[in-house]
């Protein structure tokens, strides 16, 4: 292994390309610690450390859009606007016809849909930075508000001008991590946006070790004060590995289908007539179920945090915003797997279309043996879908709840068990595959061996 990474830092574009990759990724780790002077950061991080339903409601978000919502920062919204845009576009490629036609133009669609993607962008970001800043400067009144009183008008309030300068900044800060991300796919390795968010998560796990070397004494049984035995430590890495294995298995998976070539004669030689396999993802919706999911579930988390705070003292609203909070209930985990069932197979329906695969099939000549072509091979296809996409939905829904089950079981904290799940751990490990299989495809176009062959 060693030798191999030798050898990618030995062709001189890819070397250029992995380092062009790392210094943007530090320049947005730089701008992610650059704050907003408006706000008082001292007073937010102890409101957001003490409210711990609204800084996991945070947290959560914080996960799947390289944000930092529990830290007014320049990139304080990350790159949330524009996957949010992208995913609208998309969905609305599947049954609005101006953009399923664009989609169909190939290259100059594509790029006309990525610019409208980009105006929507601007659009997103001033509407969730203007909404942003206003929940802050709401937040307290007199010494308990948030908002450094340097910048508050004469009625007490934040300014208008500072909260316009406050929302363009914010802004610019997503359109320019935008740009960011459009450089590293350019100019570096790997797909900028997703190597953003994989950064922002590992960037949290010296803070979770540190945390987890705190909490745990070099004895069996622990030694009291809370902490751990040596042997939980253990019991940890065995899980944190064998989780990684069964992701990496998963997202990996196939089912092949095989197919054939029909023969066809040319004067005396016989062409066609080879066995393929037609290839269909276990787990063909990616992260995308759990985001949708984590995402919609937000919702009742914040308007019964909201009522409770309105209601102070009442059981009933105080029960019903306890069975929402995430990961220590038993009604939002069961929610939690529906949404993923339902979303897994939503997004498959979008994404994959059986019909346009059997038509494919059939104007290249080939079949699946035993199926005539047309639509009984897109029948057989969507009934294989059906089937594989339920497996990968169960995996997903493992992998969801799998930070609960080690927290709960072992008394880790949730910032530790985050990472033995969910929508962290799925997207570090299908964004380290992409990012080897293109550096793969660098090596072998020079007749190198890649990062995953064996030697």
């Amino acid at each position: 292994m060693l030798e191999k990474l030798r050898v990618v830092f030995t062709i001189p574009e890819l070397r250029k390309r992995i380092l062009l990759t790392l210094l943007l990724l530090a320049v947005y780790r730089v701008g992610w610690q650059v704050p907003l002077n408006i706000i008082d950061q001292t007073k937010m991080a102890a409101v957001f450390k003490n409210q711990t339903g609204l800084g996991e409601i945070l947290s959560t978000v914080a996960v799947f859009s390289a944000s930092q919502l529990s830290q007014a920062t320049i990139f304080g919204l990350g790159i949330m606007p524009y996957i949010s845009a992208s995913i609208i576009f998309q969905l609305l490629g599947t049954f609005y016809g101006p953009i399923e036609r664009l989609q169909k133009e190939g290259e100059v669609g594509r790029k006309k849909i990525t610019q409208y993607t980009r105006y929507f962008t601007v659009i997103l970001s001033l509407f969730q930075s203007w909404m942003y800043i206003s929940m802050l400067a709401s937040y307290g009144t007199g010494e308990s508000s948030l908002i450094d009183p340097a910048f508050m008008n004469d009625s007490g309030g934040l300014a208008f001008l500072w909260q316009l300068s406050a929302v363009l900044t914010m802004t610019c800060g997503t359109v320019f991590l935008m740009w960011l991300g459009e450089q590293i796919d350019e100019y570096g390795i790997g797909n900028g946006i997703s190597l953003l968010i994989m950064a922002n998560i590992l960037a949290q796990m010296p803070t979770a070790l540190i945390e987890l070397g705190k909490m745990t004494s070099m004895e069996l049984g622990g030694s009291g004060g809370g902490k751990q035995g040596v042997e939980t430590l253990i019991v940890l890495v065995i899980l944190f590995f064998g989780v990684v294995a069964g992701v990496v298995l998963m997202t990996q998976g196939q089912r092949r289908i095989p197919t054939q070539s029909a023969k066809h004669v040319r004067g005396r030689r016989v062409y066609g007539g080879n066995k393929q396999y037609l290839p269909l993802r276990v787990n063909q919706a990616g992260v995308m179920p759990i985001i949708f999911a984590s995402s919609l579930l937000l919702f009742p988390q914040m308007i019964f945090k909201f009522i409770e705070s309105k209601y102070p003292g009442n059981a009933f609203w105080i029960d019903l915003s306890s069975s929402f909070m995430r990961g220590s209930s038993f009604t939002y985990n069961l929610l939690f797997v529906a949404l993923i069932y339902f979303f897994c197979y939503f997004w498959t329906a979008i994404t994959f279309n059986p019909k346009d695969m059997a038509d494919n099939l059939k104007n290249f000549g080939s079949f699946i043996p035993g199926y005539r072509p047309g639509k009984r091979t897109a029948d057989y296809l969507e009934k294989v879908m059906v089937r594989i996409t339920y497996v990968g939905a169960g995996f997903l829904s493992l992998v969801a709840i799998t930070p609960t089950i080690v927290s709960g079981l072992l008394g880790v904290p949730p910032n530790i068990a985050s990472f033995y799940g969910g929508t962290g751990l799925l997207i570090a490990v299908s964004v380290a595959f992409d990012l080897v299989q293109k550096i793969d495809n660098h090596l072998l176009m020079r007749n190198y061996r890649g990062l995953l062959e064996k030697s």
